[in-house]
């Protein structure tokens, strides 16, 4: 463990390398002790861990580690890096960290674990400021505070209050949202930029969290009260992503189109896994478990991809989910009446049709669909819209000779497919031919008096 020694004057020390640490407060220089101050007027090797402070300045002529962040693939690379650095330098250095040298300073905790010979100097930290804006005692309150990096885990079953530090981007916001199932009766306190010019305290609404302010690396929350359980084991899997696409080299190279086939692929595994679970036995559960997490991989994975790229994230596709499901069942949220499941589809594709401006029900439905699929696509969403009875005669001319079974049909799909196959024809190619013209047939015909007739041309 490192060396601690009380703080003395220079040359005490001479002949001894000395690593002496000290904060640069929050962000005000009016809050930078005086005894620091003079520690790095008469240090002659500088050391900053970052210059993106408000104080950084104060240090002249000093080194920064800011190129670490730049090539490192992780904050723990960058503070092991910066900690062999700062070992490797010769002679007494100083090194300015922001705040506290003590209040989650990871480089400073890193060189405690070494041998070196250092001497810390007491700062003034963001807490200080937060605990004056919030007008609360930290101890009276028993407030604990958090590494937002690693809120899930460290958080799990706490039900607060909190204040959680390393909030510097919406990012890491939105993990911290998507880990509590809380709606808006969550209250958070944003705090950015204390004891500076631009200092902003924010009370939002949880939906909002990530999306009120732009956070940056003086940014931290503060829970009076967590009200919901963290989610713990679902941020894990968020988390596994991002270490993942860091440290993995085939998890690196995917992209959306590289990652397409999977995606594919383990759905036709669920599908698979949900045809042998028999719910009278409990048998077949285990394995559709498997391959639902293996379909959430795929899930996490894309959103991952356009989080790097700045367009979503994760927490954005479960909102996004819930407020479409609240729209689409206005007969539970609303007042929308439906008095069975055939109505209630008939709702769900208006809804949609509304919601995202398309001309026709038929729009958005997948071209790249297997064949039977989307020709089923088209025949659901036309009945569900237009809805109609089809006689016994029609439903016979449709399928095969006798009372219509999964049997017969089945006999009847597989002697087509057998008759173009003797003719050359293709068959998948032909009824996918047909349920566009069937199709575009429907909506060039939506909304008149013929549109009753389209299924059968």
């Amino acid at each position: 463990m490192g060396h601690l020694r009380r703080p003395s004057h220079p040359s005490d020390a001479l002949g001894v390398r000395l690593i002496t640490v000290v904060g640069l407060g929050p962000g005000d220089p009016g809050l930078i002790t005086t005894q620091t101050r003079d520690v790095i007027g008469r240090a002659t090797r500088r050391f900053v861990r970052t210059e993106q402070h408000p104080t950084a300045a104060l240090v002249p002529d000093a080194q920064s580690f800011d190129r670490l962040y730049e090539t490192a693939d992780t904050f723990e690379q960058v503070y092991d890096r910066i900690t062999e650095e700062l070992l490797q330098v010769g002679g007494d250095v100083l090194y300015a960290v922001p705040g506290s040298p003590l209040i989650l300073e990871r480089t400073v905790r890193n060189l405690l674990a070494t041998d070196a010979d250092l001497e810390i100097l007491p700062a003034v930290s963001f807490l200080d400021l937060a605990w004056a804006r919030l007008g609360i005692d930290p101890i009276e309150e028993r407030v604990r505070l958090i590494d937002g990096h690693t809120f899930a885990s460290a958080a799990a079953g706490e039900t607060g209050p909190v204040l959680i530090a390393h909030t510097h981007n919406s990012r890491v916001l939105s993990d911290i949202k998507l880990s509590i199932d809380a709606d808006d009766d969550q209250r958070a306190v944003l705090l950015r930029g204390l004891g500076t010019p631009d200092e902003q305290i924010v009370d939002v609404v949880w939906s909002e969290l990530d999306r009120t302010i732009e956070a940056d690396h003086l940014t931290s929350l503060y829970l009076p009260e967590v009200t919901a359980p963290v989610a713990g084991e679902l941020q894990r899997s968020v988390e596994l992503i991002h270490r993942l696409r860091q440290d993995c080299p085939w998890d690196q190279e995917q992209t959306h189109a590289s990652l397409r086939r999977h995606l594919l692929e383990e759905t036709y595994e669920v599908l698979e896994a949900i045809d042998g679970v028999d719910e009278e036995s409990g048998t077949g559960y285990i394995d559709l478990e498997e391959e639902l997490g293996d379909l959430w991989f795929q899930v996490l994975f894309h959103a991952e991809l356009a989080t790097e790229a700045g367009r979503f994230t994760i927490a954005d596709v479960a909102r996004g989910i819930h407020d479409k499901l609240v729209s689409r069942h206005p007969h539970v949220f609303g007042d929308v009446v439906a008095a069975d499941a055939e109505a209630v589809l008939a709702t769900w594709e208006q809804a949609k049709v509304k919601e995202k401006n398309r001309e026709s029900v038929m729009d958005g439905i997948p071209a790249a669909l297997p064949a039977l699929t989307f020709t089923e696509k088209i025949l659901k969403k036309g009945l569900a819209t237009k809805p109609r009875d089809l006689s016994n005669d029609e439903l016979r001319s449709m399928s095969a000779p006798g009372e219509p079974t999964d049997e017969s049909i089945a006999r009847a799909l597989i002697a087509i497919v057998e008759l173009a196959r003797r003719f050359g024809i293709d068959a998948e190619g032909s009824l996918r031919r047909a349920a566009l013209e069937a199709r575009d047939t429907f909506k060039r015909l939506e909304g008149t008096e013929r549109d009753e007739a389209w299924i059968l041309g």
